[in-house]
């Protein structure tokens, strides 16, 4: 309650000042810095931020799609990438409330891998089963051949080129995509449906998100924004070493479009949709009555994992751990080609929030903080 009304008088008192010195309402003031961030014909910006019952604010500035002037909507759908993984974390917390996994479970017992038998479904969601992470960037595939992919081809693949350890199982904290992977053929093994299917039908249904929302398959091409690669970037420069020709569309103005793609592994970055579908999943793990997780369940989702010598890493079972003015927040980023994103959850004060640009060099650390400050420190 106390928390509750520090941030209501916190929101009533706020009064910004315009660069001419004219008071303008805290709205008005998040709209100015967001248009600071990008040209008006440049890729776009969509942010949200919500609390448990409602919508706290909202916008989106620039351009869905440069060559046709089309703005950027708070409707249009962009890749997620790593932002799928905590989509993958509470799939996997509730297999486990429903008695149908144990996070201490090895993850040999589901799905084969060349790697230390002794990793565990815990090891594999907090970043600490010590698997190799090589650069994914070109783990991804053009969404015109998705139907001829082969998901379990691409994933053996990568696991015949990466097969040894960097650590040991609990040793440290170690980010990998490959983990993530892993995690969605547990998924798949253990529900007996496919990874997408499972997520769909136990993660978006349930909040009431259609697929023209979120998903894994870009619902309408016309309602997804287009991704971009800055032209004068370092990222430009050496794209043809990390990644692969057949993704560069054209230049549209000081940009490169970058085709459609999707991840060859979607549990660790498949997921597409708006910055508002997000957020609709954001506001429910701080509803007081979740949806999606029971509360021991969430109590996982929030809880700061160890290393095995008991100590702490900056991770929970699904969440990166940060902090801003005094305020510990939870947050997921994802970046790939031509599209940035971070999503972050702060329990304490009942708000959460999304931003979400369709380039792919884009800081949404510094711009999110800066973004959120706004509601969460004046």
């Amino acid at each position: 309650m106390k928390t509750s009304l520090i941030l209501l008088l916190t929101l009533i008192s706020f009064s910004p000042v315009s660069s001419d010195g004219e008071v303008v309402s805290k709205n008005e003031h998040v709209i100015q810095l967001i248009a600071e961030l990008s040209s008006p014909s440049d890729p776009g910006i969509q942010y949200v931020i919500v609390d448990k019952n409602s919508v706290v604010f909202e916008h989106s500035f620039g351009m869905a799609d440069i060559k046709n002037k089309t703005p950027l909507s708070l409707a249009h759908t962009m890749a997620a990438f790593s932002m799928t993984k905590t989509l993958t974390a509470i799939a996997v917390l509730q297999l486990v409330q429903r008695g149908k996994i144990k996070l201490d479970s090895q993850a040999s017992q589901y799905v084969e891998h060349p790697y230390n038998s002794e990793i565990t479904i815990r090891h594999l969601l907090s970043h600490t089963s010590g698997i190799p992470n090589p650069i994914p960037l070109k783990w991804v595939h053009l969404a015109n051949s998705h139907d001829s992919f082969s998901e379990v081809e691409a994933l053996s693949q990568v696991l015949a080129a990466n097969p040894k350890r960097d650590a040991l199982p609990g040793g440290k904290y170690g980010y990998s995509n490959i983990g993530y992977w892993l995690l969605g053929g547990i998924i798949e093994k253990i529900s007996d449906r496919e990874y997408s299917d499972y997520i769909n039908e136990n993660i978006f249904e349930p909040l009431g998100l259609t697929p023209s929302e979120i998903g894994f398959r870009i619902n309408n091409e016309d309602n997804h924004a287009k991704g971009y690669l800055k032209k004068y970037s370092f990222m430009n420069l050496i794209k043809s070493f990390v990644t692969d020709r057949e993704v560069w569309a054209g230049y549209e103005g000081g940009w490169l479009h970058i085709r459609n793609v999707y991840a060859n592994g979607p549990a660790f970055g498949g997921a597409i949709g708006s910055a508002k579908a997000f957020s609709r999943v954001l506001q429910d793990l701080i509803a007081e009555n979740s949806a999606l997780l029971e509360k021991n369940a969430m109590r996982g989702l929030y809880s700061q994992q160890k290393t095995n010598s008991g100590e702490n890493i900056e991770m929970t079972l699904g969440w990166h751990v940060g902090e801003i003015s005094g305020v510990k927040y939870y947050y997921k980023e994802g970046g790939g080609a031509g599209y940035h994103s971070e999503m972050r959850v702060y329990p304490d004060l009942g708000l959460a929030s999304v931003i979400m640009a369709n380039r792919t060099s884009f800081n949404t650390r510094k711009k999110l903080s800066n973004l959120d400050s706004n509601f969460i420190n004046q």
